[in-house]
């Protein structure tokens, strides 16, 4: 039984944060129930395994399982508190909050007084008092907290953003402070009552409007910074520099910490939260506009130089083989949500330019986007995708791509979009 009073746990959405989240709290011995609208997700947690890769997150989860703690089902059920970790899409030059509407119409039946409402899916400012007013209009029974107001209320709501990096997202849930921004100092205060279950971080108190703002600064200043770099790699391009020496050498500077560029920039998080902010205030968010621009651009550079290459091999007279190393969204995960080399990799298929050996080691098959083109072929062995290819395109550099010597790759026209060979 937890000392807050918070004794069950619902938490909506069982993906890459509301997973982790589910067993680490089931882990400290508090009766979570886990939902997700996928009923194959449901029945693999209720067996005691996992959809996603995420290190040591399935023993912790088995565990849970196997002691009672954890269960996951398809609808919410009466709980004292309700953990809302839900996809935010962006599409058409806005936030989609469908599915954090949808969570807020399947708990309201089953609300009583004194439950708490926690949002942790990444939200323009504003969302958490508009979940508000959603949960007002459907329990008009319940008395909902007002900002700015203090007066006692039936059920508390908070928004609380995971800050969590995929590949230690079990470390950093535990560790990491966290920003909690209640509608009221009285919400915040009981979210924090259910963080500290399982937090080790400082839990930092504001408002919900400043916790969301905070959670979209944070990538958006990634993204800038991701930026900058991404655009020293077309000027470099042009003035025929290599990037990553000059990269290396200005980051001697003490206080100078250029990114690496990339292909672009994945992920559910850098590649989308800059838009948030863009939406909720676009007159004064050119700059943040202007880095999302520069990386969304990225990857047809990068389809430019595979063309160059593909175009000398049929000009000599060679077979067209492209491999393409990696299709997650950044380094030994499986994630590929708005992933830049998915979509080069797409691109590429869709040309029918001879063959296209597609390795990612972190799944097991292709997506279903790749599956079934003619031409593409999926390929497991690293060193026979090489061997295979007349251009070999570093995307992700994966750590089996560290195996790869570089006498496999004499003779290979180089797309290298992650400074391994350079």
């Amino acid at each position: 039984m937890s000392r807050s009073g918070l004794n069950t746990i619902c938490v909506l959405g069982l993906g890459y944060i509301g997973l982790p989240t589910a067993s680490l709290i089931a882990s400290r011995g508090v009766q979570v129930i886990g939902i997700d609208v996928k009923q194959s997700v449901v029945d693999q947690i209720n067996r005691g395994k996992i959809h996603i890769v995420e290190p040591d997150l399935e023993a912790v989860t088995a565990h849970a399982v196997a002691q009672g703690t954890l269960r996951a089902a398809t609808a919410p059920q009466p709980a004292d508190a309700f953990v809302i970790a839900v996809p935010t899409p962006f599409h058409n030059g806005k936030a989609d909050l469908a599915f954090v509407e949808a969570a807020g119409r399947s708990i309201a039946p089953v609300l009583k007084k004194g439950d708490l409402i926690v949002l942790e899916s990444t939200s323009p400012p504003g969302t958490t008092e508009r979940l508000v007013e959603q949960i007002a209009a459907l329990r008009p029974d319940l008395k909902v907290p007002h900002v700015g107001r203090t007066e006692a209320c039936d059920i508390h709501v908070a928004y609380c953003p995971e800050r969590v990096l995929p590949g230690r997202v079990l470390t950093e849930l535990l560790e990491n402070d966290r920003v909690i921004g209640g509608i009221t100092p009285a919400c915040s205060e009981r979210a924090i009552e259910l963080y500290r279950i399982f937090c080790k971080g400082e839990l930092l108190q504001t408002t919900a409007r400043t916790a969301e703002m905070c959670k979209l600064t944070e990538n958006a200043f990634r993204d800038v910074n991701i930026a900058f770099a991404n655009e020293l790699s077309r000027v470099c391009d042009k003035l025929d520099i290599n990037v990553w020496e000059m990269i290396r050498l200005a980051n001697h500077h003490p206080r100078v910490k250029i990114l690496q560029p990339g292909p672009g920039v994945g992920g559910h998080c850098i590649a989308v939260d800059p838009w948030f902010i863009v939406e909720a205030a676009p007159e004064e968010s050119r700059l943040i506009r202007m880095a999302r621009e520069v990386n969304d651009a990225k990857p047809f550079l990068v389809l430019d130089k595979i063309k160059a290459a593909i175009a000398g091999d049929k000009a000599a007279g060679k077979p067209v083989a492209v491999a393409l190393l990696g299709l997650a969204f950044k380094p030994d995960v499986d994630d590929l949500r708005e992933s830049p080399a998915l979509h080069i990799a797409e691109a590429v298929a869709g040309w029918g330019e001879g063959s296209v050996i597609v390795s990612e080691p972190n799944i097991a098959e292709l997506p279903e986007c790749l599956s079934g083109k003619p031409g593409v072929r999926f390929e497991t062995d690293v060193h026979r995708a090489v061997a295979d290819a007349s251009v070999v395109v570093m995307l992700v550099n994966h750590r089996p791509y560290a195996a790869i010597k570089s006498d496999e790759l004499k003779g290979k026209t180089i797309v290298d979009t992650r400074g391994v060979w350079s």
